[in-house]
């Protein structure tokens, strides 16, 4: 290939960039670990020879298992010798992970779960993929999450003995998973990217120190059938979180407590026009003005809509009210 202005280069397909020139096994003790001299075409259009070593371990999957109700996470913990040598002097904590081994992802994961953690996994949500190391290491993870309940847990884990694996797994309130990441007790990469991808589609932030404006999300029509009776068990319930957030030094907010007066003063009532121009609009104003939502009750669209609402938003999340806390100084 002839040298090329600069402004097709960038319009190649890569292999067409790259000349391999020689090959060289260095080692296969534990995985492959090989020496390539190789060609390479750089922007500029001129052909640069390079030598690079890869280590090819093959691919592999992780997954962080969370109870959203309780806000925490299962972890694991266990020695890991190349951060050991680079200074590390604890074990390390870790999502479960493991490698493919010509198995799918899934199937390696929910095999990885049950091995290390004692977990039977249930559904398995799939999120994205990504290089750990690209400079130096081929391995590509799969990344998952899954919700578990403790009746999951089926064994003890602890990983394969005859592959060298002393693995224990605990259980850490999310809030806290989060400040060991901030703190830097919490150092493996693949670990704290599902711990921000659960912060921000999970459980929302750590809340800030202080009362908090506490929105509490719950049924309210839904599956009343629009029976009075049935709304005001509903509205009941809320009311009631309400007094437990008080009680705890927060401050609660309905968005009934500011729609339902706003509708009734406009002449509107339940399902016309003016109630769809202010129930849910005026409610999740409100909810922007909040620092957290808790989410009650059951599944109403409504509510898990000011679920998705505070997420986008950054605001944390809580389900139920055990691990809500008292204000932090």
């Amino acid at each position: 290939m002839q040298d090329q202005p600069h402004s097709r280069i960038a319009d190649l397909p890569l292999p067409e960039r790259v000349r391999v020139r020689q090959e060289r096994l260095l080692s296969d003790n534990w995985y492959t670990l090989k020496t390539t001299r190789f060609e390479f075409l750089r922007s500029d259009g001129q052909w640069q020879t390079q030598d690079r070593e890869t280590y090819d371990r093959g691919n592999g999957a992780c997954i962080l298992l969370y109870q959203r109700e309780r806000r925490r996470v299962l972890l694991t913990r266990q020695f890991r010798y190349p951060v050991f040598v680079n200074g590390w002097q604890q074990l390390m904590v870790e999502v479960v992970a493991g490698l493919l081994d010509e198995a799918d992802p899934v199937s390696c994961i929910r095999a990885e779960a049950e091995q290390e953690a004692g977990v039977k996994l249930r559904a398995v949500q799939p999120l994205f993929e990504a290089y750990m190391s690209p400079g130096s290491v081929t391995e590509k993870l799969h990344f998952f999450a899954a919700e578990y309940e403790d009746s999951d847990l089926v064994g003890a884990g602890g990983g394969l003995v005859d592959e060298g694996e002393d693995i224990a797994r605990f259980e850490l309130d999310f809030d806290a998973a989060m400040r060991h990441v901030e703190a830097g007790e919490i150092v493996d990469a693949k670990t704290i990217m599902l711990l921000r991808w659960a912060e921000r589609h999970v459980f929302g932030p750590s809340p800030k120190p202080g009362p908090l404006l506490v929105f509490i999300a719950g049924p309210y029509r839904s599956g009343t059938g629009d029976r009075e009776d049935l709304i005001a068990a509903n509205v009941k319930a809320m009311q009631d979180a309400a007094a437990q957030v008080a009680a705890l030094g927060h401050v609660p907010v309905l968005g009934e407590w500011v729609t339902l007066p706003l509708i009734e003063a406009s002449g509107g009532q339940r399902g016309d026009a003016v109630w769809d121009r202010y129930f849910h609009p005026h409610a999740q104003a409100l909810l922007e003005r909040c620092d957290l939502l808790l989410r009650i009750g059951g599944n109403p669209d409504g509510a898990d809509a000011m679920v998705k609402a505070a997420l986008a938003r950054g605001l944390g999340i809580h389900y139920g009210l055990a691990s809500l806390t008292a204000p932090t100084a």
